[in-house]
């Protein structure tokens, strides 16, 4: 009998995280994807201690903690300035999404990965499983699964600036927030989230310093999708965003879809029916849960009335959390023993 067969449709993180694991346990595994080439240009991603782990157990784990660096905690403040706590970060690794996706990549064979190539259901009929990990706008998802793709409400921006800043944190002000993440070469990664940028233009250092020297700026509505009642159907299993897209808020995007290509590949070492029951069971409340913690810290962050009342239990918060939960949540339940 030959080796079982897998079509990855989606060439991004989670769809790379669950090639290299498959791989691994002895799977023919082809990857279409539809951009030319892996992207050389990206900002900044924070890989949790429980992602972390996972690509750990892809061997890929000190390779990615060569191609980045380790956070320092960070700061979150009031559009003044004053300082409301501090945000947990030091276990926490920053690489770019083209340094992370180089990483999962070179753990593949080439050929692997079929640049240049989208493929429907139907292009993947000859495989024992068909793993849809096409983002938010997931096209296998549309086939088969019943989702809504949602507005927040809110628009993002964020870019990459020459410009170094010390320490990385969050602002939280009136209707939006902006955030700072310093990478290793002295640049540094930011983000935000309000009508436009004019909103923050007087706010504390460095946040004017980095508006004028930022360029290339990026726009988007964050989107996020509504709970599926499962991330499987038949033979095929969705993960990432395809399967559980969220607003940006917590930081968990593309460490949940590491760890859904890690679970998903670990399942899949003996009957396939079975480990893609065992792969929804173990991703489908968990990824929905963290997906409403974001939406409601999306919203919580845009309140216009009552700031002050949000502050004081935001510094509250932030005093009585040592370590965000979600992360020993994860690390106990999904990738322990």
């Amino acid at each position: 009998m030959g080796a079982r067969r897998a079509a990855v449709v989606g060439g991004g993180v989670g769809g790379l995280a669950a090639a290299v694991g498959l791989r691994r346990r002895g799977w023919e595994v082809d990857v279409f994807e539809r951009s030319a080439a892996l992207p050389d240009a990206g900002t900044g991603l924070g890989i949790w201690p429980d992602a972390l782990a996972a690509l750990d157990r892809l061997g890929v784990g000190d390779a990615a903690r060569r191609a980045g660096r380790r956070q320092t905690d960070g700061t979150v403040r009031k559009p003044d300035g004053t300082v409301l706590g501090t945000i947990p970060a030091s276990s926490v690794h920053l690489l770019t999404r083209p340094a992370l996706l180089g990483v999962l990549a070179e753990a593949l064979p080439d050929g692997v990965v079929r640049f240049g190539a989208a493929a429907t259901l139907a292009d993947c009929a000859g495989y024992d499983v068909v793993v849809g990990a096409d983002g938010v706008h997931s096209a296998v998802r549309g086939e088969l699964f019943d989702a809504r793709v949602l507005r927040s409400g809110a628009v993002g921006w964020r870019g990459t600036v020459d410009v170094e800043v010390g320490a990385g944190g969050e602002t939280w002000g009136r209707g939006g927030k902006f955030g700072l993440t310093p990478q290793a070469d002295g640049r540094t990664n930011w983000y935000a989230m309000g009508r436009d940028l004019s909103v923050f233009a007087d706010w504390h250092d460095p946040i004017p310093r980095v508006l004028a020297a930022a360029t290339d700026v990026l726009r988007h509505d964050l989107l996020h999708l509504s709970p599926l009642r499962r991330y499987v159907s038949g033979r095929v299993a969705l993960l990432g965003d395809a399967a559980h897209a969220m607003t940006p808020d917590l930081g968990q995007g593309a460490c949940q879809a590491i760890i859904d290509g890690v679970v998903l590949a670990e399942c899949l070492t003996g009957d396939v029916e079975e480990g893609l029951r065992a792969y929804d069971s173990k991703r489908r409340r968990v990824t929905q849960r963290l997906a409403a913690r974001s939406l409601w810290l999306n919203r919580l962050a845009r309140v216009r009335r009552f700031t002050g009342v949000r502050d004081a239990g935001l510094r509250v918060a932030l005093a009585l959390a040592p370590q965000p939960s979600w992360s020993a949540d994860l690390e106990r339940d999904e990738l322990a023993g």
